[in-house]
Order: structure tokens, then sequence, then C-alpha cells
């Protein structure tokens, strides 16, 4: 008998436990198995012609910045996730 789920990278993981992956995947262990979505909403509604968003994968954010100057952020009207 199983006592928890076994993910991609062979871990294996307690039911009822949760982790976040290398790829900013909350996941959560059941006796159904493993359930993820991401840890990360994206930027909506930012001057996309003016502005880049930049995914920073260590901390699963995103930040809107100007294409021509990094240090500058941009405003944004939403975030969907």
């Amino acid at each position: 008998m199983f006592s928890g789920c076994l993910d991609s990278e062979k871990k294996l993981h307690k039911f009822g436990s949760q982790w976040r992956t290398n790829d900013c995947l909350d996941c959560f262990c059941s006796k159904d198995g493993i359930d993820c979505c991401t840890a990360f909403v994206r930027p909506v509604g930012y001057d996309e012609e003016k502005c880049v968003s930049i995914f920073n994968k260590e901390t699963c954010t995103y930040k809107t910045v100007e294409k021509d100057d990094h240090s500058k952020e941009c405003p944004v009207r939403g975030w969907v996730g």
C-alpha cells in the first residue's frame, strides 16, 4: 500500500503534503493523486509596445518594465493566473 505520491522526479510526497516545483507549480498529494496549478499570475493590460514582462523563476513572479529601461516599472491593469 502506498503512503504518498511519486512525482515526475521520482520523489515521494506524503498524502496531504504540498510543495512547489522548480517550474513554479504548487502541488498537492492526495489519495487521488497529484494536483498541480501555477504558482504565479501573468500581467495583462499593460503597454506591450513600450513594456515587457519578465519572469523571475526564483520568486515565481513577473515584473513589467520598460523595454528600453528595465529599472522603470510599467503600470499593469490586471493579473491572470
